[in-house]
């Protein structure tokens, strides 16, 4: 690993900082050298708040030295103006003379204006250090921005002998498939992504909250297909605690700020007419919890980018059974569950 991988890894570390609370904003990780020690580092907290330079810069206690400093950042310094002013306008003032990049921004607002402002005003700009790795960090934004859909995650549970759920539930006593570590993890993930979803099914079986009660951070938008109107005022998705859009072939049904009703007809172009109305809502990522024939819709229509499957350690014998997912993939543990990780390349 070279002098700029380093510096550009630590960037990709810091941004890492931001995971679900930085959207609409891409993750971004910025440090600032000079006579190769960090002497400033930061990264994107949320949208509206200072971007990564921002805080790099401002976290250099003598601005005398940026002159000769090289300012380090994951992502393309943006050119434009939104929630905050161009981070090219900050570098340019305090006369940065070095700017090493990780990758170009995919955003059309920016996409190499950044680089190619810095360059007019006189820095030299170094642009590809590490890029598939920071590629990968901001997967989410660039799905969204050069797909026009979100990134999409699967995530199920199955038994040793290949069941998702019994065939009939006792209300009151849940049968866990996966343990509790391997539950709170699934928490953590929902306070990750940008939204999650399940189908009418699901809703009706467990009644779920779909909230981050088991970890930290903000809870997902809650996306539920409810074709026919299934669903009352009773189940959860509809207490109006989180934000949650209703997909459903029932027309004239009043919205209200956190309860949106969309329509769509539920044919075989159902998956994308899904990401059609993710991607008006400004949706990077989702987590598709759905049962059984939500998550083998997506496998089938090919419309899917990650999958985690928990393989819990108990015998149903009997039941639904789990999507079938012929990919190849990599395997961790979660204490005493296993945990397939598969990866959509297509």
């Amino acid at each position: 690993m070279n002098i700029h991988q380093k510096y550009i890894n630590r960037c990709i570390q810091l941004a890492k900082n931001g995971l679900g609370t930085s959207y609409p904003n891409p993750l971004v990780g910025s440090v600032i050298v000079y006579n190769n020690e960090i002497i400033g580092e930061g990264w994107h907290r949320k949208s509206g708040e200072p971007h990564a330079e921002v805080n790099a810069i401002n976290s250099v206690k003598d601005k005398s030295v940026l002159e000769k400093a090289t300012i380090y950042v994951s992502l393309e310094p943006c050119s434009h103006f939104g929630k905050t002013p161009p981070c090219c306008d900050l570098i340019i003032k305090h006369k940065i003379p070095n700017v090493v990049v990780g990758t170009i921004d995919p955003n059309s607002k920016v996409a190499g204006a950044g680089i190619q402002r810095l360059i007019e005003n006189g820095a030299k700009v170094i642009v590809g250090i590490l890029e598939k790795e920071c590629n990968e960090l901001n997967k989410r934004f660039f799905t969204f921005h050069q797909k026009k859909r979100p990134y999409i995650i699967l995530k199920w549970a199955e038994s040793q002998d290949g069941f998702i759920a019994p065939l009939t539930k006792d209300k009151k006593e849940p049968v866990w498939i996966s343990n509790e570590f391997s539950r709170q993890l699934v928490h953590k993930w929902r306070s990750e992504e940008q939204a999650i979803l399940v189908g009418t099914n699901t809703v009706l079986d467990d009644n779920p909250k779909l909230d981050v009660r088991d970890s930290f951070g903000e809870n997902p938008i809650r996306i539920v297909l409810d074709k026919n109107g299934r669903i009352s005022k009773n189940h959860y998705v509809k207490d109006e605690q989180i934000k949650t859009i209703i997909i459903t072939e029932q027309e004239n049904l009043t919205s209200s700020e956190n309860c949106i009703y969309e329509n769509a007809i539920f044919d075989i172009q159902l998956t994308k007419k899904i990401a059609d109305i993710l991607y008006k809502y400004g949706i990077q990522s989702i987590l598709i919890e759905g049962g059984r024939q939500t998550l083998q819709t997506f496998i089938d229509d090919n419309l899917w980018d990650e999958a985690r499957v928990f393989v819990g350690n108990v015998h149903l014998k009997n039941g639904i059974k789990s999507p079938i997912l012929n990919e190849n993939f990599q395997t961790k543990s979660s204490k005493d569950d296993q945990l397939k990780l598969f990866f959509n390349h297509d």
